[in-house]
C-alpha cells in the first residue's frame, strides 16, 4: 500500500487594502491569487509562497490547515 504524503496548506486572507503600497507588493498580492479585501485562497506551504507572504505580512493573515 502506497501512502500519499500529506502536503501542508496555508489559508491566506487579504485584510488590508493594497492602495498606497508599492507596485511590487501589489504584484505579490496578485501573485498569491488575492483579488479583493477579505478574499481567501488556499495555497501549498512551500518556501516560495512563504517568501511572498513574508513580503506582504502587513497586508495578509495566514492560517495553517
Amino acid at each position: 500500500m502506497v501512502r500519499k504524503s500529506k502536503v501542508k496548506k496555508l489559508k491566506i486572507k487579504l485584510v488590508r487594502s493594497v492602495i498606497g503600497y508599492p507596485k511590487k507588493q501589489r504584484e505579490i498580492v496578485k501573485g498569491l491569487g488575492l483579488r479583493r479585501l477579505r478574499h481567501e485562497v488556499i495555497r501549498p506551504d512551500t518556501p516560495e509562497i512563504r517568501g511572498m507572504i513574508e513580503k506582504v505580512k502587513h497586508l495578509v493573515e495566514t492560517e495553517g490547515i
